[in-house]
């Protein structure tokens, strides 16, 4: 709460959240810029209304030095006079995300949509009365087997143009779709040697664009951006009902996510010296609402069951229609969704992945607000989704924050003082190494990212400070002034700023609603799992790919620990990067794939855990700590625990996995082997 009259900048600097202001707030530099947003936002129990926010200000006004874009406000010179939701966006953020999605092509043939021809035409003559197109026609048939070629009148319209040298010497973009006859879309004159697609991961927190070479297949630049409608809610969820309560909510997404996708292709276009109008071909990968919003579709019938899907098909449209700046004839192919909740992005990781190639017993991971779970190999195939939330991603988390730089994401405790070390993003040292001080004086320490969270708090497990419950007890507090009481309840002191924090960043505490926001999380992910095993009829995965930004970044065997994922020699668990981004990319550059994955959705079988019994019976059982009896015992040979920490850890695993045992003892193995 703030007093009427503070402004945004005030408002920010007190919540520390990230705002750039070089001038002090004087209204010099024009860098606070922030979005009002304007609705009503069920989740934080406000309405943000225009009114709410003063009137703009001289230095805001037209004949000022500084420029705001559309729709923005200057943050030292807004005042607030009630509710608000402000957007800060990523060009006055001080610190940009720390965002990971580079894209890794393995095995893949090179056989794309759009293809590059370099021809010669025979010049006209009264002899043979045709035409032009005909000619080119007859070459692309003659030469390269691509009979009943289409011409739309755009092209048709630069053909002689592009036939006015002496040698009638041109290059062609030829469009050949799986099914249909080839197109031509682009002509240049003279030799044209390269073209260039688009791979877009379209995720509901993070964006990434894969800019390829169609001759080459290689990967020329990544771009990445937060998604803007992070403004609406961090999950899904939040951004429909925004849509049901605010009129016109869904165009706004809408003309949003574009306005990203447009910024995307520029960025990785200049990073690569490329023109945009080189750009012929998109594909898209994307979850079920974000694929809505993308479109221009009303995502409120994906908000309750039976959560229908407007189409489940690929869909193949021009870039112009997403109002994108690429070539005027530019393809666009966004790949299949399964159901109302596993989308596009689960059909790139499949296709990244093939999990139906191999007899082993796969399960992928996609983990971000909503989980993605396939599980299954050749024989048969399971996919699931399940509401984790954004704790992963460091939303609900009191300290938490996404990973960028001055973010901790790595931590150890020692187990007899419970005295921390951590790195934080963006500095190369532990807390505790020589020079971590100075080191960290113009980034700071901001806060815990994911991988961080999970990491403190397995730690905090094997230290005795979290027992099998998630509760934190001052059972150390005598010997440590780490353990501090914090209402009713106890906190984790990580980092200390001081009394005001200067050159130290922000104080860090791990709280008991953390650590139940990560116990909710990781229940809900490994319930998911579980009851795509039942349907299996499996106690046991052979291999698991943790996919996206998250699981690259964790420590697996944390993981395993806390319960995120089931029990799978360590060795065989792995973080395989941005795997949907690598399936647009597989997509845009292999043609064959795409009837590939529209046939493997065909045959993947949905589980819907909204509507399975075991799902609450699992969750509940996965809230406790540990999860993997071999896990603690492991680490606890590493660092020795007192016998009664290993003897009641395994107690407790054991009573647990009876329960589910006895829950699913009836069930008869389905799976072909």
């Amino acid at each position: 709460m703030f007093l009427p009259g503070t402004t945004v900048l005030q408002a920010a600097q007190q919540l520390g959240v990230d705002l750039e202001s070089s001038c002090g707030g004087r209204g010099k530099c024009g860098r606070c810029q922030v979005t009002p947003v304007i609705g009503e936002f069920p989740k934080h129990g406000m309405k943000s209304l225009a009114q709410h926010l003063s009137p703009q200000s001289a230095t805001e006004g037209a004949s000022s030095e500084i420029t705001l874009k559309q729709d923005r406000r200057l943050g030292c010179c807004s005042l607030i006079l009630g509710d608000l939701v402000i957007d800060v966006p990523a060009d006055s953020q001080l610190r940009q995300q720390h965002i990971v999605k580079q894209a890794a092509l393995r095995n893949m043939d090179l056989d794309p949509a759009i293809q590059l021809f370099h021809v010669r035409v025979a010049p006209p003559n009264l002899q043979q009365a045709v035409s032009d197109l005909w000619r080119l026609q007859q070459v692309l048939e003659q030469r390269f087997q691509l009979r009943g070629v289409g011409c739309s009148l755009p092209v048709l319209q630069q053909l002689q143009p592009a036939l006015g040298s002496i040698d009638r010497e041109i290059s062609v973009a030829v469009y050949r779709p799986s099914s249909g006859p080839p197109e031509l879309i682009a002509v240049w004159p003279g030799l044209k040697a390269r073209v260039f697609g688009l791979a877009v991961d379209l995720g509901s927190t993070t964006l990434a664009a894969h800019l390829c070479d169609l001759s080459s297949g290689e990967v020329l630049a990544t771009s990445t951006r937060m998604n803007p409608q992070i403004r609406f809610g961090e999950d899904l969820m939040s951004r429909v009902s925004y849509v049901m309560m605010n009129e016109g909510g869904d165009r706004e997404m809408t003309r949003l996510i574009r306005q990203a996708f447009n910024e995307l292709a520029h960025d990785a276009a200049a990073r690569a010296g490329v023109d945009l109008q080189d750009i012929l071909e998109m594909t898209v990968v994307c979850n079920p609402i974000m694929h809505h919003l993308l479109l221009g579709i009303d995502p409120t019938p994906l908000g309750s069951a039976p959560f229908a899907l407007a189409t489940d098909r690929a869909v193949l449209l021009r870039a112009s229609d997403l109002d994108m700046d690429l070539h005027p004839q530019a393809r666009v192919y966004v790949l299949p969704c399964l159901a109302g909740h596993v989308g596009a992005d689960t059909a790139g990781v499949i296709l990244a992945e093939r999990p139906d190639r191999v007899d082993e017993l796969t399960l992928l991971v996609d983990v971000g607000t909503n989980a993605e779970i396939v599980l299954g190999n050749r024989h048969r195939l399971l996919a699931a989704s399940s509401p984790t939330g954004p704790a992963f991603e460091g939303a609900q988390i009191s300290c938490g924050q996404r990973a960028a730089p001055g973010a901790v994401e790595r931590v150890r405790i020692d187990r007899q003082t419970l005295e921390p070390r951590f790195k934080v993003i963006g500095c190369n040292l532990w807390s505790d190494d020589p020079g971590f001080p100075e080191a960290t004086v113009d980034i700071g320490i901001s806060g815990i990212c994911g991988s961080g969270i999970i990491e403190l708090i397995a730690e905090l497990f094997l230290a005795g400070v979290i027992d099998a419950n998630g509760v934190i007890v001052p059972a150390m507090v005598e010997n440590s002034a780490r353990v501090v009481a914090d209402g009713r309840t106890w906190a984790y002191l990580l980092h200390d700023a001081g009394p005001e924090g200067k050159g130290r960043g922000r104080t860090l505490r791990l709280t008991q609603n953390d650590v139940r926001a990560v116990q909710l999380a990781k229940a809900a992910l490994y319930a998911g799992i579980r009851l795509l095993m039942d349907h299996l009829g499996v106690d046991r995965v052979e291999r698991i790919a943790l996919t996206g930004a998250f699981g690259s970044h964790i420590d697996v065997k944390y993981a395993t620990l806390l319960g995120l994922i089931p029990d799978c020699d360590l060795q065989s668990v792995q973080a395989v990067g941005n795997a949907a981004g690598s399936g647009a990319c597989i997509a845009l550059l292999d043609r064959g794939k795409r009837d590939e994955i529209e046939q493997i959705l065909r045959r993947v079988e949905k589980i819907e855990t909204a509507v399975e019994a075991k799902f609450q019976d699992y969750f509940v059982d996965a809230m406790a700590l540990p999860h993997r009896i071999d896990v603690f015992t492991e680490l606890a040979k590493v660092v020795p625990l007192p016998e009664r920490r290993v003897s009641a850890a395994v107690d407790g695993t054991a009573r647990r996995r009876r329960r589910i045992k006895k829950g699913s003892e009836s069930r008869r193995p389905t799976l072909g082997r």
